[in-house]
């Protein structure tokens, strides 16, 4: 990619980013390398940061996105880890998605730890996304561990069948590998809402612990 070109996406990001109501962009700077675009400066909220990198994803010519924004909680959005840790356990308990008494909480300095043994990857993402909006968090590490539950064939099979009913997915384009619970994609999608659909349906699979995403974006 050229440096014109480099220039004219670094541009589209920041224009995004001024666009969508939901974040502050005058905060945010936003340089691009070959594609690739590298977030910074500072924002209010644990939300406003995870928003930015999903503005930017969203880009035509975007290929990956390296989130340095930090989150500097506002006077008043600031609680104590207690607090954070009560209101986490309250929001997961509420959370239909998440098994009662199956995700540990710890909480360091804003920051929420989530571990625990859960049977599928969308009750781990609703553990996260369930506290993503709570009042004080700085960041998110969703160490749950997502037990396998079927043979690494069966996998393979789902997601090769997944990845041909979507709309959204060149299916032929896209590689499925499956090892125990690992999974991995490869081949060459035309967006990151072509990704996203791929990454997603490899997720949807019985037991499947660890997505290695090794696909790449031409536009």
């Amino acid at each position: 990619m050229t440096k014109g070109t480099s220039s004219t996406l670094q541009h589209d990001v920041l224009a995004e980013l001024e666009w969508d109501p939901s974040v502050d962009a005058t905060k945010i700077g936003v340089t691009a390398t070959d594609g690739v675009i590298t977030l910074t400066g500072h924002v209010n909220t644990y939300p406003d940061k995870w928003a930015a990198e999903r503005i930017a994803k969203r880009v035509h010519g975007v290929k990956a996105v390296a989130n340095d924004v930090e989150v500097k909680l506002a006077s008043g959005g600031m609680r104590d880890d207690t607090e954070i840790a009560k209101a986490v356990v309250d929001a997961l308990s509420w959370n239909v998605a998440v098994p009662a008494d199956k995700v540990k909480v710890t909480v360091t300095k804003g920051w929420v730890t989530l571990t625990g043994n859960l049977d599928w990857h969308y009750q781990k993402s609703a553990a996260e996304e369930g506290i993503r909006y709570l009042k004080g968090v700085r960041g998110v590490s969703n160490d749950i561990y997502v037990a396998p539950r079927v043979a690494a064939a069966d996998v393979k099979q789902k997601i090769e069948a997944a990845l041909k009913r979507s709309a959204e997915v060149d299916s032929k384009k896209v590689t499925v590998e499956a090892s125990d619970s690992r999974v991995t994609l490869r081949g060459n999608v035309r967006s990151w809402a072509e990704h996203d659909d791929a990454v997603n349906a490899a997720w949807a699979a019985p037991g499947v612990r660890q997505v290695v995403d090794e696909l790449r974006i031409h536009a």
